[in-house]
Order: C-alpha cells, then structure tokens, then sequence
C-alpha cells in the first residue's frame, strides 16, 4: 500500500480511538500538509476520500491543485503558511480556507478580492500565543479589536483562531488559551494541532489538525 495512505489510515484511527476513550464530543479534520510533494504522492490520499489539504505557499499552490481541484469537486484546499498581501488575490481564488489572516492590511485585501472574485473565503485568525518577535500572528490583547473589524467593518467570514505554538514547550496550555478566546468570541473551530502535538490539540478541543510529516513522511529536499 501507498505509504502516506498507510499513515493517513492508522492517524485517522488513532484519532477515533483517542475521541472514544476519553468520550470527547469532536469530530477534528485531518488537514493533510503535502508541502513539496508531487500529485503523484496525493493522488492515493484523495481517491481514498480524504478531502482536506494544506499548502504553506501560493506559488506552489497554483503549480499543483487547479487541476486536481477540477478532478475532485469536493476538495478543500487550505492556506496554512504566513500570507503576504501581495499574494491575497491568487489566495483567494485557489484557496477554501485561509488559517494565517494577521493583520488589517491582509484583511483589507481579501475582504477586497472576495468582492471582486464575488468568493467568500473560510478565515481563522492567526494568533501569536507566545509573542515570539519571529512569529506572525495578532496578539491576544489586540485580538477582541481585530476580530471586531474584520467581521463588522469587512465583513469577512471568520470561522475560527490557528496558533503555532512555541517549540520545546507543552503545547497544550497554549491551546487551552486558544480555546478560552475562541469561546469568548463565539468561534466554533480551532486550527491546531501538528505531527508532534496532535494527540494534545485534539483533547483541548480541536476541530483542523494540520498534519504534514506524520502522513506525507519526512519532506523531499529540492535543491
């Protein structure tokens, strides 16, 4: 068996097995991250039903899912890399689901092409939990203001908050913070969760686990 498909299966059932022990009320979506790898190694992934994928760069985007968005009507693509602004038009049109909306300027232009492209596009707020300098993302004491104009004044469909959280570090009380704000805002979805962290994210109550090497295997090097 292809080996991704392998791991996607044996992911997807530890995820159940997970939901029934602890009788957790989630249902979370396995966002498969497939960053440099060619169609040939996602194809298996979704005639096997899967329907969720993530890529961290338009550019590559744009080389690699119109055709296969044409082939499978009921994919979903997400944008799960930081977005410049210059990039939020192709974001748009290619994109579902955008996970990295941080900052009004990024909110402007695809409230701006959603208009334009007449396309609404599902967004979470990326929030920098750890306020790490090297990090985007709104920070939680700005986070209450930016919502509010993102949602009042652009109108834009803010479906839930994504954060990273900092490395070497348990995830899960950032996730719990995560959690509390989207709760406080009414936001049903939580982008969180990755390879080392999923197990944690699922039980701080995650509803899109971005999840690359665990399924896809170790990335290829492109020189």
């Amino acid at each position: 068996m292809h080996v991704p498909l392998e791991n996607l299966i044996t992911v997807s059932n530890k995820i159940k097995e997970l939901i029934n022990e602890k009788q957790l009320k989630t249902d979370p979506k396995i966002i498969v991250i497939t960053k440099k790898f060619p169609s040939t190694k996602i194809l298996p992934l979704l005639e096997h039903g899967n329907i969720h994928f993530g890529e961290n760069k338009v550019q590559e985007a744009e080389s690699k899912w119109p055709d296969l968005k044409k082939k499978f009507k009921n994919l979903k693509l997400h944008m799960v890399g930081r977005l410049q602004s210059n990039k939020a038009k192709k974001a748009v049109q290619l994109f579902d689901y955008i996970h990295s909306l941080d900052n009004a300027k990024l909110a402007s232009k695809i409230s701006q092409y959603e208009v334009e492209l007449k396309k609404k596009v599902k967004l979470f707020i990326s929030v920098n939990l750890g306020e790490e300098d090297q990090k985007s993302g709104i920070l939680l004491n700005n986070l209450n203001n930016f919502y509010s104009f993102c949602t009042n004044e652009l109108s834009l469909n803010i479906i839930g908050l994504m954060c990273l959280p900092p490395q070497e570090v348990d995830s899960r009380e950032y996730f719990h913070i995560l959690k509390k704000s989207a709760d406080e805002l009414s936001l049903k979805n939580l982008s969180m969760g990755m390879s080392s962290d999923f197990e944690q994210a699922i039980l701080c109550g995650s509803s899109f686990l971005r999840l690359g090497t665990v399924i896809m295997g170790e990335r290829p090097t492109i020189s």
